[in-house]
């Protein structure tokens, strides 16, 4: 269980450390570098780069989920993490407009694709490889460790840009510096592909190849006619979740360092330089790496619903007051901030033990990874795009606020129609313990452990 969660845990940090950098980077560097022509809209053309890897995400869902539910979790997991930390490092190497001239913000444009179609098959692989190896009893515990290394990631991302931007002088950062924090990234995908690789398939996976070994050509057609059917209720239940999680987490992590840096100060309402955006990211996720774990063991406790509900009522009651606070100098994004962070935690810490629970393992991976990717692509990943347009658009600066209000609508009404499964086996597979629930094993003659009885 613990080779598991450090595996997914250290190649979770690495892809979402690849995936953050170029939102931290987009208002401080990239639209000079990438659109300096660009204007008042040049952040927009920037962000909808960004946007743009969410297009091929549910691609690459159905693509390695499908895999996943065939061939096993860790084999798709490890080219997954390859192909992320591939792109990551093309993207340190785009040459910019200067050089190349429209070709660089396109260039920029495909690789960010082949990102998007690399994270299609990541996260929802990764959800489901800890959610099937922990015990029934303690799922919303090891689950939460998913989300402490997506924030680690962030966080790790946000830290890097933030040294570099404060290290390197101005002319440097604009010719050279910016490429950096994406260089980091070989090490790293390295790292995450060495565990990844050195990991046995979950237990519920290997159950179900030995019980059912002709699974494993299941076509893509009939998972999908198996959903429709059998767990369409559950495919809605899970969708609101998502949108109600994702649009939280974009925003604050992806939108709101440029609305800080850029956007506030083009209205001359206050905001920050990009190195505070930055620092106070990395503080409030610093804060959420502490008590995002504690969250997790209380699901297993109280169940998922209670904590599911408290952070969409957060939204729906908070979420305009924390993006007035933004515009109220240091102390008020700091509080700002912690809002948002808070409300998220309560979504971050248990969606990824309560997503999984919702499907049978024959499809579990294939089926979060489309659901999972076509949410997040549709209204979340898209959100910082939209929202910085219609800022753009109609000058009023709380439109973070009413996204952050309709997530939490939307958490309410998901949540209200959730099953709980706080403590039960996953569908399709034999109940899980902790080891320490189980008696000891038996001893050789020597006195070593055996794992099977003698005959």
């Amino acid at each position: 269980m613990h080779r598991a969660v450090a595996a997914t845990a250290v190649g979770n940090v690495a892809v979402w450390y690849d995936f953050g950098i170029y939102s931290y980077l987009a208002a401080a560097v990239l639209d000079r570098v990438l659109f300096p022509d660009g204007g008042q809209w040049a952040t927009a053309y920037t962000l909808a780069a960004f946007a743009a890897a969410f297009l091929m995400r549910p691609l690459g869902g159905f693509v390695f989920g499908r895999l996943g539910d065939r061939i096993g979790r860790t084999k798709v997991l490890s080219a997954t993490m390859l192909l992320m930390a591939v792109a990551t490092v093309l993207l340190g190497l785009v040459p910019s407009h200067g050089a190349i001239g429209l070709a660089a913000p396109l260039f920029v444009l495909l690789v960010r694709m082949l990102q998007g179609f690399a994270v299609g098959g990541e996260y929802t692989g990764a959800l489901t490889l800890i959610a099937e190896y922990a015990p029934d009893r303690r799922r919303g515990f090891f689950g939460s460790w998913l989300e402490f290394s997506t924030l680690a990631g962030y966080a790790l991302g946000a830290g890097v840009c933030a040294a570099v931007i404060a290290a390197v002088p101005e002319g440097d950062l604009l010719s050279w510096g910016w490429r950096l924090p994406f260089m980091l990234a070989l090490p790293l995908g390295l790292t995450g592909i060495y565990l990844r690789m050195r990991l046995e398939d979950t237990p519920a996976f290997r159950q179900l190849m030995e019980r059912s070994p002709a699974l494993s050509t299941m076509s893509a057609r009939r998972a999908l006619q198996i959903v429709v059917v059998h767990y369409r209720s559950a495919a809605l239940v899970a969708t609101g979740v998502i949108v109600a999680w994702n649009v939280t987490n974009y925003v604050m992590t992806n939108y709101v360092p440029a609305y800080l840096a850029a956007t506030l100060p083009r209205y001359g309402a206050g905001g920050s330089s990009q190195a505070v955006a930055a620092t106070l990211q990395v503080a409030v996720m610093v804060l959420m790496l502490c008590v995002i774990v504690s969250v997790g063991r209380l699901s297993d406790r109280i169940g998922r619903k209670p904590v599911l509900m408290a952070g969409s009522l957060s939204l729906i009651f908070l979420g305009l007051p924390a993006v007035w606070l933004l515009r109220e100098g240091l102390l008020g994004q700091v509080a700002g901030l912690l809002i948002m962070g808070m409300s998220l935690v309560c979504f971050a810490a248990v969606s990824p033990s309560t997503l999984p629970a919702l499907f049978p393992t024959m499809i579990r991976y294939s089926s979060l990874a489309v659901i999972f990717n076509l949410a997040v692509s549709l209204f979340a990943g898209t959100a910082p795009t939209i929202i910085e347009a219609a800022v753009t658009a109609t000058g009023n600066l709380d439109w973070p606020g009413f996204y952050l209000v309709g997530a939490g609508v939307l958490g309410v009404i998901s949540t209200h129609f959730l099953k709980e499964q706080a403590g039960r086996p996953l569908d399709g597979a034999a109940p899980l313990t902790s080891s320490a629930e189980l008696p000891s094993p038996p001893l050789s003659d020597e006195g070593v452990p055996l794992e099977q009885p003698r005959q």
